[in-house]
């Protein structure tokens, strides 16, 4: 349904660093930065996209799908360790579904970002 989603951010170089250490263990890369904004996804495809604005008040909820189980418990671990505060450790949300494995993290906006795998 998305072909990109884009998220204001008080300090672009630290939701930059974040992302790049969250996003890692799932594949996806910094493809695109300059001094207002920076685009993530997969190499050469950026799909989420970081604006800087110093006035940013944005509490979106954005998830990343992840191949494996391991890959959520990287962006999780990845992403504390970035500066994300934790908002929901890896696991199963039986409550969602059986199959469905996800970590929450808050990145530096407070923005609710997970990563979760169907498998």
């Amino acid at each position: 349904m998305f072909d990109h989603l884009g998220l204001h951010v008080k300090d672009l170089g630290t939701s930059v660093r974040f992302y790049e250490a969250a996003l890692k263990p799932l594949g996806y890369v910094l493809c695109s930065q300059d001094e207002s904004s920076a685009g993530f996804g997969p190499k050469g495809a950026p799909a989420l996209w970081l604006y800087a604005d110093r006035k940013a008040a944005s509490r979106a909820h954005v998830a990343f799908s992840a191949t494996s189980h391991s890959a959520v418990g990287k962006f999780h671990q990845a992403g504390l360790a970035a500066g994300g505060r934790d908002n929901g450790e890896a696991g199963v949300r039986a409550d969602y579904s059986l199959n469905y494995y996800a970590a929450f993290l808050l990145d530096p906006d407070g923005n609710n970002v997970e990563a979760v795998c169907l498998k």
